[in-house]
């Protein structure tokens, strides 16, 4: 009895038992702060467009003046306190908290909470063209940094309670868990531990239950079923996929190329987000269904009740509303709109190909739902999470052959041809570079040679397999520089480059020598070097060091450096760049 006791005991107080609790705590949490913030969109709605009959109609119904005036006012109030109370609540908010993750140890102020909601939920309710997820990730990350922060958890457990919420949050949204725990490891983190995998995935499950108990079998979008009716079909998906991945460049390059408009106005920041929502309201007198998330177009699109002409008329003042409105210094997410533009792109590509393709019997809905998969794909650089979101709204098998073919499509078109993500454009014009999960930028001021080993072993290429053994018995390097007669560097040696040999030890320790064995293609870095340089080397070889060499000589070595020791100096300048910033 005893014994069950103690072992009870001990695994109580296994960290891993707290961390299952905080995901049950963190979920539970982040829905509540996902239905208050749903719950603070519709009063704001209600508030200023009277929306009985749904809030398009609310809007097509309000007189030209009121049109004008109430997204100019929510832009105000919104760029007041922006400026002077919560900056972080600023733009979409997936790249605040991917800063927290890589420079601020998971730490995340605990008003942005707060503020973050109250901001974008007015923003959205006065009909800012900006979507809920985004900010819905930052109140929910903030959630879990502000729990684990209260219990003083160390900052790689602060690392998963701050990715458990944003999972939870974008779960709670969607009624979707697996592409709630695939968008926090394919978005906010790129770089876990896959023990950590089964906590993030419970609070996201458990905030799906809980938006179920207050919401009910919520149904985000009422999509048709999906149909694909010819494996022909492919290859207009693929025509899909290059549209919106074409379509998502200019989404990106258009949000950004308006920031830079706004940031050369001469005004003061906190009336520039009120600029936006003037400019935002005469859009809308000209297109209604610009305004707010336009979850309803999208239904509409899905049902196949856009025209062609329609659609395409949305298409292009949605992207210049949406760009507009993040533009000019409001708060608000590109999911939503990316959503909106992708069923708006599928309506157009399906209706076309209902006409060119009658044999085929096309239904553009469905070229709707996989264009919103697509597009998301496209902005984000996440298919993963963008096939299992629409995979998790549909729970039809049929379309994740499409999906996958649009969405990897998509991506592969970003990439080749612009080559970053929305959140990676707005991390990179803040001077950000994030790669696998940490900020490189850190690393351009550090020198190789204030890191690396001066003291490091080596080896002639001449010795052979028993002088090797001798060597590597005596030593804790498993590394050695191989050396020519001339102490010239020809390649380098490790344990692994040993192990075909191992069974001929025997027979051939006295013949086989160093040259036979060891890796000739050898990655180096020279003494001009820095750490940033060094961290892409490690990228693309999965190596614990790397020699570095004269500049002017290639083959003459002065040093070593171990991954071990470049990691240490990684979260060095991480921790002095918060202490500068606190001192500031």
């Amino acid at each position: 009895m005893k014994d069950m006791i103690s072992r009870v005991r001990s695994r109580l107080s296994n960290p891993e038992f707290f961390l299952l609790f905080f995901s049950l705590l963190i979920g539970s949490l982040a829905a509540i702060g996902a239905i208050v913030f749903r719950k603070l969109i519709q009063f704001f709605q209600q508030l200023f467009w009277s929306v009985d009959d749904g809030f398009l109609a609310g809007v097509m119904a309000a007189p030209w003046w009121q049109t004008l005036l109430i997204p100019t006012f929510g832009g105000l109030v919104a760029g007041v306190l922006i400026t002077y109370v919560v900056p972080e609540a600023k733009g979409p908010g997936v790249p605040e908290v991917i800063i927290a993750v890589t420079n601020m140890q998971s730490r995340i102020r605990h008003r942005v909470t707060l503020m973050k909601a109250l901001i974008t939920g007015l923003l959205i309710g006065t009909g800012a063209s900006v979507g809920r997820e985004g900010p819905v990730v930052q109140i929910g990350a903030s959630v879990g940094s502000s729990i684990a922060q209260m219990f003083n958890l160390n900052p790689d457990l602060r690392r998963v309670c701050l990715a458990s919420g944003a999972a939870a949050g974008i779960s709670a949204t969607f009624n979707a868990p697996i592409a709630g725990a695939m968008f926090a490891m394919e978005i906010i983190l790129l770089d876990m531990e896959i023990t950590y995998i089964s906590h993030i995935t419970i609070a996201a499950v458990v905030a799906s239950v809980g938006s179920k108990l207050f919401w009910g079998e919520f149904i985000t979008f009422n999509s048709t079923p999906f149909v694909l009716n010819s494996y022909s079909e492919l290859y207009i998906y693929l025509i899909l996929g290059i549209s919106t991945g074409v379509l998502g460049i200019l989404f990106i390059r258009m949000i950004y190329g308006f920031d830079r408009v706004f940031e050369k106005i001469r005004m003061p920041a906190w009336i520039k987000p009120a600029t936006g929502g003037l400019i935002l309201g005469g859009l809308i007198l000209m297109v209604p269904q610009v305004a707010g998330v336009g979850y309803e177009t999208v239904n509409a699109a899905l049902s196949n009740s856009l025209g062609l002409q329609v659609a395409l008329v949305i298409l292009g003042v949605k992207l210049l509303a949406t760009s507009i409105s993040i533009g000019s210094g409001m708060s608000g997410g590109i999911f939503a709109p990316s959503l909106f533009l992708g069923a708006a792109v599928g309506s157009v590509i399906g209706i076309g190909a209902e006409q060119f393709f009658p044999q085929f019997a096309i239904n553009p809905g469905c070229y709707a739902l996989v264009g919103m998969g697509a597009f998301v794909a496209g902005t984000t650089l996440a298919p993963i999470t963008a096939v299992l979101t629409l995979f998790e709204i549909t729970y039809s098998y049929e379309i994740i052959l499409p999906l996958m073919v649009a969405c990897i499509t998509s991506v592969m078109f970003v990439r080749l041809f612009f080559g970053y993500s929305a959140y990676e454009m707005k991390l990179i014009r803040k001077g950000v570079n994030i790669v696998r999960g940490h900020d490189v930028g850190r690393l351009k001021d550090i020198r190789v040679t204030d890191v690396m080993l001066y003291d490091y072993e080596s080896i002639t290429n001449a010795a052979t397999l028993a002088e090797i053994a001798i060597r590597m018995a005596d030593s804790s390097y498993p590394h050695y520089v191989v050396l020519n007669q001339e102490d010239e560097m020809v390649g380098m040696l490790s344990i692994n480059d040993l192990q075909h040999s191992l069974d001929k030890y025997e027979n051939l320790k006295d013949l086989i020598v160093v040259d036979e064995v060891m890796t000739r293609d050898v990655l180096y870095l020279t003494t001009q070097d820095d750490l940033k340089d060094a961290f892409h080397l490690f990228e693309k070889k999965k190596t614990s060091c790397l020699p570095v060499v004269q500049p002017n000589n290639h083959k003459k070595v002065v040093g070593l450096l171990k991954r071990h020791d470049f990691m240490l100096a990684y979260e060095d300048r991480g921790l002095k760049d918060r202490l500068i910033s606190k001192m500031k």
